[in-house]
């Protein structure tokens, strides 16, 4: 991995839409113009929606200080106590794109980024500098890992960057597994492998080169270290895979094998949507309706009954979660007939939050060359693009520049997110002869790299939908419909010249969906979700499986007829 300072990101916080005929055109949404030379589009702005705020998590845990575990040796530091009373504490963010810290009374706001980076995850990995108190690793959707002191966060100072992670799907804090009283980190790709990265003490390079672990850990959706189980001193290992059975994995204290073969634990665990660690054996374990349920070590790799310790708790991102993060879109626009365009948030509860009008009555009437990407910038929104003759504009962005010519030929376009493996979020368009381009992002916003074929016949499909990961890889998806109705996966490879596996049959009768679309991840698991609308106006969802499959449909309501597009 090379090591740099991480560029800053202006923060976006308007739409913007363009139109060539005047104010008037798209004059609904004009809430203020600029000024632009004579041939070029006219730009209107909208202040951009914001997240519901969501009600203020609750958290009763039994208070157990560092060391009260562990009975066999000496217990390892707490990873992440930032008031130094001697318990450990959890980071999460919030859907407003603040930060908390969860204490043992009260949770405390650190506020959003002020660089305007979203992080695609954040680690709390205890101490990796050698200085007291503890640091936090913040990783961006392109793969830029930064280690900060957790005093300074999140938006202070890094204390080192490097580049390139966004080769692994999870990065997992370990505290020390190799006996040399450093903390570690183990990192997944998305083929399996897992590396360990043993920790310096040196916060200039605070990870040695990495060893390779073994392979074979990509049959589980959700990995996690709640350190020391089984009261040895090593911290421990566990992981869960598509059917809901946890395991564990002890740590031996040794670099060239750090953890012996796996020990079930027990079933039933796909009853939650997140397992998150806290340090000194314990785990959190988070239902789809928000309920936080404590699982204390018993001792001997296993846990003893549950104690539901919290309500509320469907934030958007945990530090130390087990599943693989989600980056870059949680949210729906739904086109009305009349031409108004309304903004829907994902609850992470696998529900829609209230729709927000984010245009006057009818501004849009009469234009439909819209697509909803996932963010093409390590900003974390989704990027609103518009097509305008031959021009892809992005609305999130200020100024009257396209981000691409010679768009006019395409049918369909969308965002699903990294489909060549870089970090960047990239564009799928198909022309009408139902060629399949590929337009790499270049992880700005701004401007894409010339195109590649994917492929021919694509005009066998009526549909082309993706909005990130839908088979729990850390990969973008897509699926396609057919014009008899039925639903084929197109599972991502991260390779530019091959970005998608053969397709695989999802199954029939999806054409009773007269629309459909990706709102990202509904329901908090880190995955990508479907929803459509049916002939009658009913929306349903469909949540991800993690295997290229869905749930059963859940109904989430009428109404939905009203809209000309959902994206």
């Amino acid at each position: 991995m090379s090591h740099a300072q991480p560029a800053r990101l202006s923060r976006r916080r308007r739409l913007v839409a363009v139109c060539t005929t005047g104010a008037l055109a798209l004059g609904a949404l004009a809430l203020s113009t600029t000024a632009q030379a004579d041939n070029g589009p006219q730009l209107h702005r909208v202040t951009r929606p914001t997240a519901p705020a969501s009600a203020q998590p609750t958290l009763t845990l039994p208070k157990k200080k560092v060391g009260q575990f562990s009975t066999t040796a000496a217990a390892a530091p707490l990873r992440y106590d930032p008031d130094g009373d001697g318990y450990p504490d959890e980071l999460y963010r919030g859907n407003s794109r603040h930060y908390f810290n969860s204490l043992a009374t009260k949770n405390v706001d650190l506020g959003a980024s002020s660089s305007g980076v979203l992080y695609k995850d954040v680690i709390t990995p205890g101490d990796l500098d050698g200085q007291a108190g503890p640091e936090i690793l913040a990783l961006t959707g392109s793969g830029q890992l930064s280690l900060f002191n957790a005093s300074s966060f999140p938006n202070g100072g890094p204390l080192w960057t490097g580049t390139g992670w966004y080769v692994y799907n999870k990065i997992v804090a370990t505290d020390d597994i190799t006996g040399d009283g450093k903390a570690d980190i183990v990192a997944r790709t998305p083929d399996g492998q897992l590396y360990l990265y043993e920790g310096t003490g040196n916060a200039s390079a605070p990870f040695k080169g990495k060893a390779l672990i073994g392979p074979g850990w990509n049959q589980y959706d959700q990995l996690t270290s709640p350190g020391d189980m089984n009261g040895d001193g090593v911290s421990d290992l566990i992981a869960r895979d598509t059917k809901g059975n946890l395991y564990f994995y002890a740590g031996t204290g040794k670099a060239s094998g750090p953890y012996a073969g796996r020990v079930a634990i027990g079933s039933g665990w796909n009853a939650y949507n997140q397992l998150i660690s806290i340090g000194d054996g314990d785990v959190f374990a988070r239902t789809v309706n928000g309920d936080l349920y404590y699982y204390k070590p018993n001792g001997v790799g296993g846990f003893a009954p549950k104690l539901k310790s919290g309500t509320d708790w469907n934030v958007e991102l945990f530090a130390n979660s087990g599943s693989n993060p989600q980056f870059g879109k949680k949210e729906l626009y739904g086109l009305s007939t009349g031409g108004t365009l309304y903004w829907y948030y994902t609850n992470n509860n696998g529900t829609l939050a209230a729709r927000q009008q984010v245009s006057d009555a009818g501004g849009w009437k009469g234009y439909t060359t819209f697509g909803f990407a996932n963010s093409l910038n390590d900003e974390g929104y989704a990027d609103l693009l518009f097509r305008e003759g031959t021009n892809l504009y992005n609305l999130e962005l200020a100024g009257n520049s396209p981000i691409a010519t010679g768009w006019g030929g395409y049918n369909i376009y969308l965002g699903p997110g990294d489909l060549n493996g870089d970090g960047k979020g990239d564009l799928l368009a198909r022309d009408t002869k139902g060629n399949l381009y590929l337009y790499r992002g270049q992880g700005t916003g701004t401007a894409l790299t010339g195109r590649l074929l994917v492929g021919p016949g694509w005009n066998a499909y009526n549909a082309i939908v993706g909005g990130g990961d839908l088979t729990g890889d850390g990969r973008a998806d897509i699926v396609a419909r057919g014009t008899d109705g039925t639903l084929w996966l197109y599972k991502g490879t991260g390779i530019s010249t091959r970005p998608f596996q053969s397709k695989v049959k999802i199954g029939p009768g999806w054409n009773r969906y007269n629309k459909l679309a990706s709102p990202g991840d509904m329901d908090g698991d880190g995955r990508a979700d479907l929803v459509g609308v049916d002939g009658n106006g009913n929306l349903y969802s469909y949540s991800s499986t993690g295997t290229g499959s869905f749930k059963t449909a859940v109904k989430q309501g009428p109404g939905w007829n009203g809209y000309s597009r959902l994206f």
